[in-house]
């Protein structure tokens, strides 16, 4: 019976996993819709906040800023100040992790924007309207779909131990293997059920902010063109630039300097 203790660790993991989601779906869902400012309305870097995060923030101030031709980003992944005064908060962040030479890769510096002060103010004013997910609510429901799938292969491969090593055991192989398949079987319904009433995932809107996402048209208020441009940076993110220069430059965005 050497297969039981496998299937047991099977069990508490795929058991642990889907507990967890469902735990995550039920804290995403009543709170955060009763506490919903229904009035909100979104800035540029509220909606980038929603749709992916405090990276996505620095994207955003960085592409308005090369846009205006405040700085220049290069195809080699560096960032030069041309107009040392920012016009808020996250902009005079961004120039001060760019640093008194006035260039720098642009890695650290979009790091260095995404850990700001304003950011995390903007991510606490959005959580206060029931839009983003509070930091230390246990997890989003986009973390907790991730452990579930990643419990699909454990329980898979534990299953696949049990039935294929070459232990004697007085159950036959296929009844191993059907013992194997409940874990596997509630892991994915988990899955499909988060699939159809939870999805998009997201791991910084709450469901009032994705609804509030969705109902964002690029182009809202009175910016003209380039108020729908930033507006679809904020929310697809750099696939949503078309210039080949810059969408060359933040290509470097996650790669860190050697020393």
């Amino acid at each position: 019976m050497f297969w039981v203790p496998l299937l047991l660790l099977a069990w508490a993991v795929a058991g642990v996993a889907c507990l967890r989601l469902c735990l995550a779906a039920v804290r995403a869902a009543a709170p955060a819709d009763s506490d919903a400012d229904p009035g909100h309305r979104l800035t540029l870097y509220e909606a980038a906040f929603l749709s992916g995060g405090p990276g996505r923030v620095a994207d955003v101030a960085l592409v308005a800023m090369a846009r205006q031709r405040r700085l220049l980003l290069a195809h080699t992944g560096w960032a030069t100040v041309v107009d040392p005064c920012g016009r808020d908060e996250l902009e005079r962040s961004v120039i001060g992790a760019i640093g008194p030479q006035g260039q720098s890769r642009l890695a650290p510096v979009r790091a260095a924007a995404a850990a700001t002060d304003a950011v995390r103010g903007i991510a606490e004013r959005l959580a206060g309207a029931g839009l983003a997910v509070a930091d230390g609510a246990g997890g989003s429901v986009a973390d907790a779909v991730r452990q579930v799938r990643l419990a699909v292969p454990a329980v898979a491969g534990l299953g696949a131990i049990a039935v294929w090593l070459p232990v004697p055991s007085e159950v036959p192989r296929h009844l191993v293997a059907l013992w194997f398949a409940l874990p596997l079987v509630l892991a994915l319904g988990c899955l499909a059920v988060a699939r159809f009433e939870v999805h998009p995932y997201s791991r910084w809107a709450s469901p009032a902010g994705q609804r509030l996402l969705g109902s964002l048209r690029p182009g809202d208020g009175d910016a003209g063109d380039e108020r729908a441009y930033l507006t679809s940076v904020a929310v697809r993110g750099i696939r949503a630039v078309d210039e080949p220069e810059l969408r060359a430059a933040f290509a470097h965005r996650d790669r860190h300097p050697r020393h």
